[in-house]
Parts: C-alpha cells; sequence; structure tokens
C-alpha cells in the first residue's frame, strides 16, 4: 500500500500582536494533532505555517507603536513562533512573507501566480474611487478610515466593517469619514485596481464544493456554497491595493505603478513559498514544492479559523481554478491542486471568574495570551482544554472555572491518576518490572480488547477532523481502566493472591501503553513522560503498535506525575 501524503497548513497569523486562546483553538492545536496523527500512522506529512506580514495590518499597528514595519513584524514572528513551540505547535516550517529569509522567494511566487491568472484573462482592470488623505498624499486602506455606520449610527466604524453591527462596509458610505493618520476628512480620487473574475469561476467552484459535501463540515460547505447562491452572485474582488507595502504588481504598465498585491491574493501563496523554501532547506531545491502542491497523490488541508472560510473555501480555490489550462475542477499532474479539506473552527470567547461570556478582545486585554500562560502553566492542560471544548461546531468559551474544574477532575483525577497508580504500584509490588500476566478472566480480557477499540474510535475521529470526539474515546479509555483497577482491587489481592494481583496490574500497564500512543497527538509532552516510564523506544507511538503488548517481565523507569492540581487562588488571584 503506497505511503499517504499530505500537505497541512494553518492560517498564517498577522504579525502585529501576540496569538492568545482563540487562536490557538482555532487553526493551530487542531492542525497539530492531526498531523501528529497522520505521522503515526506513517503517512509522509509536511506541516507549514508563518506569519501575515503584509497589508494594513501591520502597517497600522506599526504606526501606532512608533516602529518600522520590518521592526514591528520581525518581532512579532519571533514571539508568535516561541508561542507555538511552548505549546508543542510542531512545524517543519514557520516562515513570513515578508521576513528577510523568505521575502525573495515569495515575492518570485506570487508575483508569478498573478501573471498566470492574468494570462488566463481572469483580471479586469477597472477604475474604482477610493478615499485619498491629502495631508498624508496616499489613498487610505480601509482600516484607516473611520466614521459613523450608515446602519446602526455607531461612530466605531471603520472602511470594511462596523465594531458596532457588525457589517460589511464600503469607506465610501461611511458617514464623515476620517482619516486615522492625520485625522482629517479624506475626499474621493479615481484609482485603477485589477479584479478576479470570480463570477466567471462560479460554476466551478460550485462543482468542486458540491464534490466536497460529505467530507467537509457543514459549516464551512454550507457558508461557501451560500455565498455563490446569492441573487448577486459572487462579485468580482480587488486583487491590488494602492501601499508601498507588500509584494509589488508585477506588471508592465503604468497604471501598477506604487501598487501591491493585496494581502489576502499574497497570504494564502504563503503556503506555497514557505513550502518552496522548507524544500530548499532539505536539499530538494526549491522547485521541489511542486510535487506536494502540483500533484494529485498529495492531499492537501488547511487549518483555519471561521474569519477565514471566504478566502481558504471560495478565494484561493478560485486562484487555483484560474491557473489551470482547462475547465476542469481537478487540476492535471503539473497543475496546482484544489484543497482537499478546509477544516474551520469557530470563534472562541472568553469568561473571567464572576463575569459573563464576552468575545476575545486584543485592544480591551481581555484574553489569555499564550506567552503568559507558559509562564506558569504546562501546555498539555491548555492542549486539552482547547480540545475538550473545541469549537468545533458553534462558538465555545474559554470558561477560567471550567479549565481548572476539567484539568482536576479529568486530566489528574482521571488519565493521571490512573498512569500514577498503576506505574507507582509496579514498581512498589513487582520490582518496578511488568509482572507476569497469567491466564486472563473475562474482565481482563474485555479491559484488554478495549485498547484496539479506542486506538480504532480514535483513528476514525481524527481521520475526519473530529478532535474533541476522539479526546472523548481516548479518555473513555482512563475512565474504564480506572474502573477495572477499582474492580479488580490488586491493592487487596497483593494481600492474598499475589497472581491475581500480578494479572490485574499488567493488564493495567497494557492499558498504559496504548493511552500513551492514543494521548500523544493530543498531549505529546505527557507522552513523552509514559514512554520513557515504560521504556519504551520511538516506534511505540506508531499507531499499528497501539495494542501491542508489554513484555513479562520488562523493566520500568521510575514513576512520573503526568499533570498537578491547579490552584484558582493561585493562578488567578489577579
Amino acid at each position: 500500500m503506497p505511503t499517504r501524503r499530505f500537505l497541512i497548513t494553518a492560517a498564517l497569523p498577522y504579525s502585529n500582536g501576540r496569538l492568545h486562546v482563540g487562536h490557538i483553538a482555532g487553526a493551530y492545536l487542531p492542525a497539530d494533532i492531526y498531523v501528529r496523527y497522520l505521522r503515526a500512522t506513517g503517512a509522509d506529512v509536511r506541516f507549514v505555517c508563518g506569519s501575515d506580514d503584509n497589508g494594513v495590518a501591520a502597517i497600522k499597528t506599526a504606526r501606532e507603536q512608533g516602529r518600522t514595519v520590518e521592526e514591528l513584524t520581525a518581532y512579532f514572528n519571533a514571539s508568535q513562533r516561541d508561542s507555538f513551540a511552548g505549546l508543542g505547535i510542531d512545524f517543519d516550517i514557520y516562515g513570513g512573507t515578508h521576513q528577510p529569509e523568505y521575502v525573495e522567494l515569495h515575492q518570485k511566487i506570487s508575483q508569478e501566480f498573478f501573471l498566470k491568472i492574468h494570462d488566463k484573462g481572469y483580471f479586469t482592470k477597472k477604475k474604482t474611487r477610493q478615499l485619498y488623505d491629502t495631508r498624508a498624499g496616499q489613498f487610505l486602506p480601509d482600516r484607516f478610515v473611520k466614521g459613523v455606520c450608515p446602519h446602526c449610527g455607531s461612530d466605531n466604524a471603520f472602511g470594511d466593517q462596523c465594531e458596532g453591527c457588525g457589517k460589511s462596509l464600503d469607506a465610501l458610505d461611511l458617514v464623515n469619514p476620517v482619516s486615522t493618520m492625520t485625522g482629517t476628512q479624506p475626499g474621493p480620487r479615481e484609482t485603477i485596481h485589477w479584479y478576479l473574475r470570480l463570477d466567471r469561476l462560479s460554476q466551478r467552484l460550485r462543482t468542486y464544493l458540491e464534490s466536497k459535501r460529505d467530507q467537509w463540515r457543514s459549516t464551512v460547505i454550507n457558508f461557501a456554497l451560500g455565498q455563490i447562491d446569492t441573487d448577486e452572485g459572487l462579485p468580482e474582488r480587488a486583487m491590488t491595493r494602492d501601499l508601498d507595502w507588500g509584494v509589488p504588481v508585477p506588471l508592465d504598465d503604468p497604471d501598477a505603478k506604487g501598487k501591491v498585491l493585496y494581502v489576502w491574493f499574497d497570504a494564502p501563496i504563503g503556503y506555497i513559498s514557505f513550502t518552496a523554501k522548507l524544500c530548499e532547506r532539505l536539499g530538494e531545491g526549491w522547485e521541489a514544492y511542486e510535487d506536494w502542491w502540483k500533484s494529485p497523490d498529495c492531499k492537501i488541508v488547511h487549518f483555519i479559523g471561521e474569519d477565514n472560510t471566504v478566502f481558504h473555501a471560495i478565494t484561493f480555490p478560485a486562484m487555483m481554478l484560474a491557473t489551470h489550462d482547462s475547465d476542469s475542477v481537478t487540476g492535471a499532474r503539473g497543475e496546482f491542486q484544489i484543497t482537499d479539506n478546509v477544516v474551520a473552527n469557530a470563534f472562541l470567547n472568553i469568561k473571567f471568574p464572576g463575569q459573563e461570556e464576552e468575545k476575545i478582545s486584543k485592544s480591551r486585554g481581555t484574553a489569555v495570551w499564550i506567552e503568559d500562560y507558559l509562564k506558569t502553566l504546562d501546555a498539555d492542560p491548555l492542549r486539552y482544554y482547547l480540545t475538550a471544548n473545541a469549537p468545533e461546531a458553534q462558538r465555545a468559551a474559554f470558561d477560567f472555572d471550567d479549565f481548572l474544574t476539567r484539568n482536576n477532575t479529568e486530566l489528574l483525577n482521571a488519565l493521571g491518576n490512573f498512569v500514577n497508580r498503576t506505574m507507582t504500584f509496579a514498581h512498589k509490588y513487582f520490582d518496578g518490572k511488568v509482572p507476569h500476566a497469567g491466564a486472563p478472566g473475562r474482565v481482563d480480557t474485555e479491559q484488554l480488547d478495549r485498547r484496539q477499540a479506542a486506538a480504532d474510535a480514535v483513528a476514525g475521529d481524527l481521520e475526519r477532523c473530529r478532535f474533541k470526539s476522539a479526546l472523548n474515546h481516548m479518555m473513555q479509555l482512563a475512565r474504564d481502566a480506572n474502573g477495572y483497577f477499582d474492580a479488580t482491587a490488586p491493592f487487596r489481592t497483593r494481600k492474598t493472591d499475589m497472581d491475581a494481583c500480578g494479572r490485574a496490574v499488567n493488564v493495567c500497564l497494557q492499558t498504559v501503553r496504548t493511552l500513551t500512543t492514543l494521548m500523544a497527538p493530543f498531549l505529546p509532552a505527557s507522552a513523552a513522560r509514559c514512554r520513557t516510564m515504560l521504556n519504551l523506544d520511538d516506534d511505540a507511538l506508531a499507531w499499528t503498535s497501539a495494542a501491542d503488548r508489554l513484555p513479562d517481565g520488562a523493566p520500568l523507569a521510575p514513576p512520573q506525575l503526568l499533570f498537578k492540581k491547579l490552584d484558582p487562588d493561585e493562578l488567578f488571584a489577579e
């Protein structure tokens, strides 16, 4: 059977701020779990991410903080990379669309992509009107304009969206618009941009999306098809901007001077350019990215938050289709392959003790920042909570009280307690070795059989990107194992029947061995400690080995505590 191949991407975070739990729950943790599982099955996987350095977000934050854009994006690229590493989210490459080591290759591939679409006739050059700040001497990006919302009257409306009612806006529709750069009132001027003809790609997009109806999450597929099925259909979308920070528009046209590619055109191409850089680092040559992006044998899966759905389920696939030489929705070998799956989680809200649930907000500071969390707490409890409480089908909340309760009652009392008392018992009464299995009875056989059943159930859910359910199957094995420990009571039979005691401890150790493999995608640091305690080699994490047995008499390393009790008075006193 040929080895399965996957190219897994996680959404590029803007390099203008720190990461919080909402980011992690949305795209990065589920992607890491999926990659770890796939590798345990023997799949050939490349895991790609990096910062989105271009566009308005970085310019705006840099201006507010009095830094150059280069300084700002370099700082937050490094900060984000450290936070991901601290959580055990292990990318094969973490690039940056405008970082010195990546910018040249990223610009090259982005510009080639643009020209390919341009040559196929899928761009329309159009005059449009945009607000212009005469004092700053430039056209204003949407987020650099603030005014009154024409729909709800909120004075907290920007050129792309009203923060009051949430409706999308055109900057020209704002009442009393003000430039956030100079505080002056901008006026409309004509400019020229290149628009992607999404309308001409709609039918092919529909065919592609319909083919994914039974594979993608219903929230994603229904949203994407809903964008096509409106009365207006898909609009033309401007793919250039009047900025001096980004990827220059690669056209020999005087109207292209001073323009860059729209950030949502070049950002997803970052997945491709970072793959190319990874291939270069591995000595394969940067052009080897085509073996991942242009091969029907490789499945491409994007992990994103809900706000990125339109770009990954509509715009980026449309860009891919626009490069093809035929009207097929499946690219031929040597052409860009359309995404196999887009896995999107909803937003994560936050609930502080004694307060109402609210949106995570960087500006208001209502967030759990990853770099702060990692100063005092281990990664695995957060990985566990964000998976058990993942916003897969609808929005959820990071609830501090619930986080503590789940850590102390589920991780500590169920999983951690079972592993600890099994390992401690084996060391105390069987000289730190796996006791003789003996002839298993019905209750022993039932527990042993649960191991393979759990491995199959977890695998079935992970194949379908059902991470909450998969985690629950793993935890159910731990809960069943605790029940088995109590039912066989080795703490009593050690005084009356050492053969029965040894048999029970053997079955418990076999269950710990299975749990070591099953917890590895979710709780990698804890799985590593279990592997050390059981003296297992790297192959023990292979999924086909999950129900393998530890041999009688095998030596065990000293017990280690997997989890610790969390005290709310100590952790959240502030």
